[in-house]
């Protein structure tokens, strides 16, 4: 299995959201910039009134509104989802701050093909509320991470994190203003090397242009500004 094609074809993205939306909005800019060689086809909302959808209409791109609320079981939402996935059949779905668990025959149904961005340093605090966790914990540092989808929440293999350090004084916003920017760039970065180079799931274990993931690729260390490895960093 090769999920990924060459560094010359664009590919389509499908982006889910439920909230304000400003992941999609740098993974949108690196888009048209060329920094992701990608296109995004449709943005797929699961809250009507959410702030992406209308940040995603600004941008002039495709809009899907799945209101969960209007569907009377998961299963039933999920069949809606699936459809509408499958109709677009993107390379990639990034769940940038989508806020529903997702089964495990959802999940299982598309493997090595959906990836989710999370707040913290995998596999520590896993869920909600992760800033304050970390802060209730004692960490020292704190981050985040984008890994494949599977079916234990926030439990997949970790492709890559951004790591900051917590500072006397921080609370669960401030944490939370200052890992923003480098979650965007987190995204951003993945995204572009999911496109450019060959990323494969196999067994559980991540691995990029056949060698093994022995750990997360780091932000600073390993992934350069356009998205590519660098040398040594598998």
């Amino acid at each position: 299995m090769r999920p990924t094609a060459g560094p010359d074809e664009r590919q389509g993205l499908v982006v889910m959201i439920s909230g304000r939306g400003s992941n999609l909005l740098a993974l949108a800019e690196a888009c048209r910039s060329g920094r992701i060689p990608a296109r995004i086809d449709a943005v797929i909302c699961d809250r009507p009134g959410a702030a992406g959808l209308e940040r995603a209409a600004e941008l002039g791109l495709d809009r899907v509104l799945i209101d969960r609320q209007r569907h009377a079981s998961r299963a039933d939402f999920e069949d809606s989802l699936g459809a509408a996935l499958d109709g677009l059949a993107p390379r990639y779905i990034i769940l940038a701050g989508f806020m529903r668990v997702l089964s495990a025959d959802f999940v299982d149904a598309r493997p090595g093909r959906m990836i989710n961005i999370h707040p913290s340093l995998l596999p520590r605090h896993r869920g909600l509320e992760t800033h304050r966790r970390a802060l209730e914990a004692g960490d020292r540092e704190h981050g985040a991470s984008v890994h494949f989808v599977t079916p234990a929440l926030d439990g997949g293999p970790v492709i890559s994190q951004a790591r900051l350090d917590i500072r006397p004084g921080d609370t669960p916003d401030t944490l939370a203003d200052r890992l923003l920017p480098l979650e965007h760039q987190l995204l951003v970065r993945t995204t572009a090397l999911l496109m450019t180079r060959t990323v494969e799931l196999r067994d559980g274990c991540i691995h990029v242009d056949n060698q093994a993931l022995e750990h997360p690729l780091d932000l600073d260390l390993d992934l350069a500004e356009s998205g590519q490895r660098r040398a040594g960093a598998v």
